[in-house]
């Protein structure tokens, strides 16, 4: 297994680069998040980037249903309600939640058979619309805007970024001990701290974490 997944990276890369991606820092991307130090591979990210991110609650869907002999074709945009649905034209209610976008795809075109010749249906999440189909991370503390930050599709949210979006660090934040909990699937917490002074002064980008969706980062006050 472990063979396999280290293979993983290489392969996904050359995929991710033929859609114009780019290649260096997707390989590195996806090589610290299947391939961790610690030699736990996270099975909600090697699921993300095999089979795509999936439906949930929150999450925005731009939909277009098309078919032969239909006069219109039907594009609207639908927001998944808190129990994972969305209410449709003529085939009303649809579960979705937990499903990839091809999943919904296919389930759609098979309800819609029933209504139409050869429906042909296209689901696509929307960009900066409801919650962010890769997760958050939640940023707090003494920075500018406290709150959740989206993780980008390409998975690659280090940790300066995360700040940057949050509107970047105070005054008197302490930028030495910056630390960032992690939650795995078992419920343990690991705490990692990081120096965001030895990043930039002292040139160490390999010491900006890379995060997950789930990870909350806490900037705490300086007292010096």
């Amino acid at each position: 297994m472990k063979t396999k997944l280290k293979r993983l990276p290489y392969i996904l890369a050359c995929g991710l680069m033929s859609v114009g991606l780019g290649g260096c820092i997707i390989v590195d991307t996806i090589d610290g998040l299947l391939n961790p130090k610690d030699g736990n591979v996270d099975p909600n990210v090697l699921a993300t980037y095999v089979d795509g991110p999936k439906v949930r609650p929150g999450v925005a869907l731009s939909i277009s249903v098309t078919a032969v002999g239909a006069e219109n074709s039907s594009h609207k945009q639908y927001f998944v309600d808190a129990d994972g649905n969305i209410s449709m034209a003529l085939i009303g209610q649809v579960k979705c939640d937990n499903m990839t976008l091809v999943g919904l795809q296919r389930k759609l075109e098979s309800a819609y058979k029933k209504y139409y010749l050869k429906p042909s249906v296209t689901v696509n999440f929307v960009p900066g619309q409801g919650v962010s189909p890769y997760g958050t991370v939640t940023v707090l503390g003494e920075v500018g805007r406290p709150g959740p930050v989206d993780v980008p599709p390409t998975m690659d949210l280090r940790l300066t970024k995360a700040l940057q979006m949050a509107g970047g660090v105070n005054a008197i934040a302490n930028k030495r001990r910056v630390q960032v909990t992690r939650c795995d699937k078992d419920g343990k917490q690991t705490k990692t701290r990081v120096d965001l002074i030895e990043i930039g002064e002292d040139g160490r980008p390999d010491k900006d974490m890379l995060l997950k969706a789930g990870d909350v980062v806490w900037v705490p006050m300086s007292y010096w």
